[in-house]
């Protein structure tokens, strides 16, 4: 059986091109809009780039540290039916 289309490694790696691509795109745009900034750091190249970046970051990071917390072993529910 033939696997589905975005678990091949051709799809992948044009995937990945693309995205980059686009992100690269937004950015460059960036040189020819103009923005009027509401606070300092909104005045930086690529603000929203790596603000963006900055985000998705830290919420990898607390999704990590939740899941220190809240992971439960393999059989945490075999132990539990075994005490009925």
């Amino acid at each position: 059986m033939e696997p589905n289309w975005l678990v091949r490694r051709a799809t992948i790696r044009l995937l990945w091109r693309a995205f980059i691509a686009l992100l690269a795109l937004t950015v460059i745009a960036g040189f020819f809009v103009s923005h009027d900034h509401l606070a300092g750091p909104e005045s930086t190249f690529a603000f929203g780039a790596w603000y963006g970046f900055g985000a998705c970051a830290a919420l990898i990071g607390v999704a990590k540290l939740l899941a220190i917390g809240l992971k439960r072993p393999d059989t945490y529910y075999d132990s539990a039916s075994r005490d009925d």
